[in-house]
């Protein structure tokens, strides 16, 4: 039995490494200092000008050699800052590689405690300066404004705000024309995530460039859409579970979800039928 799953950690290695092997880092300029790096796991956002850069997420940690090509094809200077929007690992996989930078890392309370805690990161992926409710941080001529929200995506969630360039990182709370992973094990809740879209439409506006945590560049009038989709299955879900449906019968009720579902937002991280067993689980 050993010798099996032996077998099956080797092939899955295997397997990692062909994937991580063919995934391509893609640049998308947001502005004349701002950028959005695509690819396997998380957006990552960079600003770049004569402070260095300040870096928000940094992916799997097989791809740091690659993320930093990338970086350096933006800019050689060094990364002073990194910041994570929450604790997953494809968000904060690259850690560890980064803090080798001599790279200061920093994240909310909660995301501190998660990295801590998880056995699986070692304490060079720690954040080493944290906060409980938000932060300024003022670089390459902007004032980063960084605000925790609570109980949205995880419990330890952070957006990020550049108010000179009026680009908005929103981590996992936005995932662009698809359903959002809502990590209940992780102190993550429907009301929240909902609450969370709001707090961060009240910032922006109609010129507002968002990097969402998965999906493409975004704007206030996808993310009210976003928004509208979240309040839509909510209202649907607890006017079932008022009229005593069971979990079972939720998820598997399409007609919550088709308005949605017809425009493809069950194609990627999560279904249709997870999104509706997740409301309900929250909601309940």
């Amino acid at each position: 039995m050993k010798t099996i799953y032996t077998l099956f950690a080797f092939f899955g290695l295997i397997t990692s490494n062909a994937q991580n092997k063919d995934v391509v880092i893609t640049t998308h300029k947001v502005t004349d200092h701002i950028y959005m790096l695509e690819g396997r796991g998380g957006n990552i956002g960079v600003s770049s000008g004569e402070d260095g850069i300040f870096m928000i997420d940094s992916k799997f940690a097989p791809l740091t050699p690659k993320i930093l090509d990338a970086i350096k094809a933006i800019s050689n200077k060094p990364i002073k800052f990194l910041a994570n929007t929450h604790h997953h690992g494809d968000h904060t996989g690259g850690n560890e590689n980064i803090s080798k930078l001599n790279t200061s890392i920093l994240a909310h309370d909660n995301v501190y405690k998660r990295i801590k805690n998880n056995s699986k990161q070692s304490d060079d992926a720690l954040p080493i300066i944290t906060f409980n409710d938000k932060l300024s941080l003022y670089i390459n001529g902007d004032q980063v404004l960084i605000f925790h929200t609570e109980h949205a995506h995880t419990d330890g969630d952070a957006l990020l705000y550049f108010t000179n360039s009026n680009v908005l990182h929103t981590g996992d709370t936005y995932f662009n024309g698809m359903y959002p992973y809502i990590d209940l094990n992780s102190g993550g809740s429907v009301n929240g995530y909902i609450a969370a879209a709001k707090q961060a439409l009240i910032l922006i506006d109609d010129n507002t460039t968002i990097i969402p945590g998965h999906g493409k560049l975004s704007n206030k009038k996808e993310y009210e859409f976003f928004l509208e989709m979240l309040e839509s299955i909510k209202v649907s879900v607890l006017k079932s579970i008022e009229n005593g449906k069971t979990e079972d019968e939720v998820a598997s009720d399409a007609s919550i979800t088709k308005t949605y579902d017809d425009l493809n937002f069950g194609c990627c991280f999560i279904s249709s039928e997870k999104i509706r067993r997740t409301f309900y689980k929250s909601l309940k």
